[in-house]
């Protein structure tokens, strides 16, 4: 059986599914060659992360296609339900990545709190010559320690940025449509555990009390932050987006920015993907990723393990 990894898959992965009998097709197929690609090919099961779109028109048009993998947590780009209802498999990896995005996030907040992202620009150019006055431009940054962390969506992912947070000594709050309470475990390396139980609060409770908020929920079909939402928060706010471009209004963000409410940016998703506005990408006040929250070795392991797992299950 073959298997079509369009938007790649790790050699872990790679390697389990040809020991379960499987041939991995790693070419890089274009959205508008992938029916031709799978037909005449006789395809078994497409793998995809964020890139390939797999709609209804091409699912209906390959008949050879029995699953449909998505490397990751979101399916946004799949048309899930019709694929069920036509007899295909459809999975993910909701678990593998999450540790991967939660740790960017902290990685976006560290550097815009003591502006990494904007002396990473300055330091080269001018650190010979201005050393002393980059020093005290530099020199008013925070500690995240004490803070309040503001989590939306306290899914998988929602919930290991808590544990990150908890470990630094951060207050917790959450917020999630469907949540209502989770445990959350903290895991030490010499096997001691400590654990905490969050109760979830009320969105707009949320805004009011964040020092930094960060996001973590599916694809809107409306956005989730927009210039109300900005209104109801504090006054030099640290907001972070590595979940899905469209959740957040970013013109009513550069806004913010330029009025002083928001002080903290950090984006790996953007509204228009793979070509993000000039506005985000010019802003110097934004710490920017290509939307590489997943995207970490031991994440890609998991991840194509994983589906291995998943895919020698469903169709041996």
């Amino acid at each position: 059986m073959k298997i079509l990894a369009n938007d790649g898959i790790s050699k872990s992965g790679i390697d389990a599914l040809e020991k379960g009998g499987f041939e991995v097709i790693t070419t890089k197929v274009a959205q508008s060659q992938l029916e031709n690609y799978i037909n005449d090919n006789n395809i078994d099961a497409i793998l995809v992360r964020s890139a390939t779109q797999v709609r209804q028109e091409l699912i209906e048009a390959c008949p050879s296609l029995k699953l449909i993998g998505r490397g990751g947590v979101g399916m946004d780009n799949i048309d899930v339900e019709y694929a069920i209802d036509n007899g295909l498999h459809v999975i993910n990896t909701p678990a593998a990545s999450s540790s991967s995005v939660a740790e960017l996030v902290f990685s976006h907040l560290f550097g815009m709190v003591r502006f990494l992202h904007s002396s990473n620009r300055e330091m080269p150019l001018e650190g010979d010559t201005r050393f002393k006055e980059l020093k005290k431009a530099y020199a008013q940054g925070i500690e995240l320690r004490g803070k309040t962390l503001g989590i939306i969506g306290f899914g998988r992912i929602g919930q290991e940025v808590a544990k990150i947070g908890l470990g630094l000594g951060m207050n917790i709050i959450a917020t999630d449509e469907l949540v209502e309470s989770a445990p959350i475990t903290l895991d030490f390396f010499n096997g001691q555990k400590i654990s905490f139980q969050i109760d979830t609060i009320d969105k707009n409770e949320l805004l009011k009390e964040a020092d930094f908020i960060t996001l973590h929920v599916p694809a809107q079909e409306d956005y989730l932050i927009t210039e109300t939402e900005f209104d109801k928060m504090k006054d030099g706010v640290g907001i972070v987006n590595a979940a899905r471009g469209g959740i957040l209004n970013e013109v009513d963000l550069v806004k913010a920015i330029e009025s002083g409410k928001v002080q903290f940016a950090g984006l790996d998703v953007f509204e228009t993907e793979p070509t993000p506005a000039v506005q985000l990408l010019m802003n110097t006040e934004i710490s920017l990723t290509p939307h590489i929250g997943a995207a970490t070795k031991e994440a890609q392991d998991r991840i194509g393990i994983e589906l291995a797992k998943q895919i020698i299950e469903l169709l041996r």
